[in-house]
């Protein structure tokens, strides 16, 4: 396994800082929510005896600065990144695990540069426009419920509210998962989330024609325990728009956190036949 490498990589608006770690072929995982380099350290000590695990801080979150606050992100800024971050270490296609927001920039990355992307595996992307029209408003309703939230009780009970809502357990862990402690730098991106890329999320709308046209696999996948959450629907849905074939992983949303192990373990199985190729 090789030695950890981090470093910074200039980009329109913002310096963003990553992780390189282990061997094999390149793997970027992109996070789902606060989830910065070090949000995916369990799942990548499950990964890098058999990938190069690429992890960094979206523009905004810890280390990856913006050049001017007054201009937040979109969801296809993130995505933009996601490809010169990309181009900078490679010029052969990667494997992609995008897990909930990070599954959006997943999906917008193969829509406009899918020639970087050899099997997108897309983990509970928040699609709201992939739902039927009861459930989409049922989500919307209480999307809005945690923004107004937000605005009157701050970032923490709406964050609550937000995780009620994806039903996060976090006692559903394998046993030697530490959760994250509560911190100046976790708080200030908690607050970017919920301000700037939670916004951007409930916006995107998928580019459908341009998924269907590319050539990159693309794996739609949602978490065994969270069948019942509007994020598995969309991506059981996303699945019969793609006619494509639909994986369950272990846990709920946030199954590679709090299942690090076992989602690993079903990641390289659901990887495995494309390796060496």
């Amino acid at each position: 396994m090789s030695p950890t490498k981090s470093d910074t990589l200039r980009v329109p608006g913002a310096s963003l800082y990553y992780k390189v770690r282990g061997s094999g072929p390149l793997l970027l995982i992109l996070q789902g929510g606060d989830g910065d380099a070090e949000g995916s350290n369990g799942i990548a000590d499950h990964l890098v005896d058999h990938y190069t695990v690429v992890t960094y801080d979206r523009r905004g979150l810890s280390r990856s600065k913006l050049d001017d606050l007054a201009q937040p992100p979109r969801l296809e800024t993130h995505s933009d990144d996601a490809h010169r971050l990309l181009a900078a270490l490679t010029t052969e296609p990667v494997f992609v695990l995008g897990n909930s927001i990070g599954a959006l920039i997943g999906l917008d990355l193969v829509a406009r540069h899918s020639e970087q992307v050899r099997t997108l595996v897309a983990h509970e992307p928040p699609a709201l426009e992939l739902l039927p029209d009861a459930e989409r408003t049922h989500v919307v309703r209480a999307q809005e419920d945690v923004e107004e939230t937000y605005r009157r009780e701050g970032v923490a009970a709406a964050m609550r509210k937000g995780l009620a809502n994806i039903g996060l357990n976090f006692e559903d862990r394998e046993p030697d998962v530490v959760l994250p402690q509560p911190t100046s730098q976790r708080a200030a991106n908690l607050e970017f989330f919920r301000t700037h890329d939670a916004p951007a999320a409930h916006r995107y709308r998928l580019d459908i024609a341009a998924l269907q046209a590319a050539a990159t696999r693309i794996v739609p996948a949602g978490g065994r325990t969270s069948r019942e959450i509007w994020t598995h629907h969309s991506a059981e849905a996303l699945a019969d728009r793609l006619g494509t074939e639909f994986v369950e992983f272990p846990g709920g949303h946030n199954g590679h956190v709090l299942h690090p192990r076992a989602f690993a373990a079903r990641l390289r199985d659901v990887l495995g036949d494309e390796q060496g190729k």
